[in-house]
């Protein structure tokens, strides 16, 4: 039996950022305790489903679950972990923002069961901080990077480039700063303006598409230059540290979803289904979840698996894919093929929608 992945989906925020088209509330008054019941209860419901399976990793994302009370987290990893057998390394996730910081909070988390800790710092520049909304400030952000490090074997922090008027040498400072740290992973976000956030009715405008693409393959070239080889198109690491749980998405393995808006995959008994929380199942024809496979799976460095693909959905790649559209890419530039994989070249990561568009239709 495939692993499972599990994701706790945490809906609150301190304040809701101007770029964020996220669901999240805000709210000072959340009974935790009843929400955890509730996660409780939906584990519960899922070990009935999927008695013999395996734990790879659970992530806690949100919003901002480290506004979470620690006791309430190892409270649901103690379960999970009565519930099904832990892989070995299991991987245990939590994003946290710099503002819900308090005083011995990370290792409160670590010893609550977190291994891996990602904070939500999206710039190293007090100005920009700022304009993105960021209730930390640039002190704030540098002493909790020092501390995670310091707590945490296993780490990440999320950055947001392509801001406005930001220019090449202010991004790669960050970048510089943000390598000396040690940390083992970083996930780089461009920014863009998104219908119905603040910075969209406040007129924000997007960085023009060719610097931003610019600026996207130097920092590829820079990361890769410093140890983080790009794994997936937002994804860089430090060999043997790329998200197992992130992972689990892009390769199309199972996965439950466990919170408000969260979702899930599964594959039973040769069906697939797409869950949402509270535990409803919507089957799923298999030239659909072959369509996520594509749309997911060559956002990764790898590409796409074919044989991997053909486990998971039944279906020949090389028979499903737009042909004609696949040789026009691959004269472009924008794909290799071969007889096990298909993979986006350089050029290719800077029109995926594109790509992915053609390919399916």
């Amino acid at each position: 039996m495939e692993p499972l992945s599990i994701y706790f989906h945490w809906p609150y925020c301190k304040s809701k950022c101007p770029y964020c088209d996220f669901f999240s509330k805000v709210t000072k008054n959340v009974n935790q305790a009843e929400m955890i019941e509730n996660y409780i209860k939906e584990l519960d419901y899922y070990h009935e489903l999927l008695p013999e399976r395996s734990i790879r990793s659970i992530f806690f994302g949100g919003g901002t679950p480290s506004l979470i009370e620690p006791q309430y987290i190892e409270k649901l990893i103690v379960h999970v972990s009565k519930l099904w057998r832990f892989e070995d390394k299991v991987e245990i996730s939590l994003e946290a923002n710099p503002n819900s910081n308090h005083e011995n909070m990370f290792k409160d988390l670590k010893g609550a069961g977190v291994n891996r800790l990602s904070l939500g710092v999206q710039a190293l520049n007090k100005d920009d901080l700022k304009l993105l909304g960021r209730t930390h400030n640039l002190n704030d952000a540098l002493a909790c990077i020092e501390d995670v490090v310091q707590t945490f074997d296993n780490h990440s922090i999320d950055l947001i480039y392509a801001r406005p008027h930001q220019n090449q040498d202010q991004w790669f400072g960050e970048l510089e700063q943000a390598v000396s740290f040690g940390l083992k992973h970083l996930s780089l976000y461009q920014l863009t303006i998104e219908e119905g956030t603040l910075f969209e009715k406040r007129g924000v405008k997007a960085m023009p598409e060719d610097e931003a693409a610019s600026m996207y393959l130097q920092t590829v070239y820079f990361l890769d230059k410093h140890g983080y080889p790009r794994y997936e198109v937002s994804n860089f690491a430090l060999p043997l540290y790329e998200s197992k749980h992130n992972k689990c998405y892009w390769l199309g393995d199972d996965y439950i979803g466990i919170g408000e808006s969260a979702h899930g995959r599964l594959k039973l008994k040769n069906n697939h289904y797409a869950l949402v929380y509270p535990h409803q199942m919507e089957e799923l024809a298999p030239e659909a979840r072959a369509d996520e496979l594509i749309i997911m799976g060559l956002r990764l460095q790898k590409g796409i698996d074919k044989a991997h693909f053909k486990d998971i959905t039944g279906l020949d790649f090389d028979r499903f894919i737009n042909h004609r559209k696949l040789e026009q890419m691959i004269a472009g530039n924008l794909l290799q093929d071969s007889a096990e994989t298909l993979y986006a070249t350089n050029q290719g990561f800077l029109v995926l929608d594109k790509i992915i568009l053609e390919l399916c239709s």
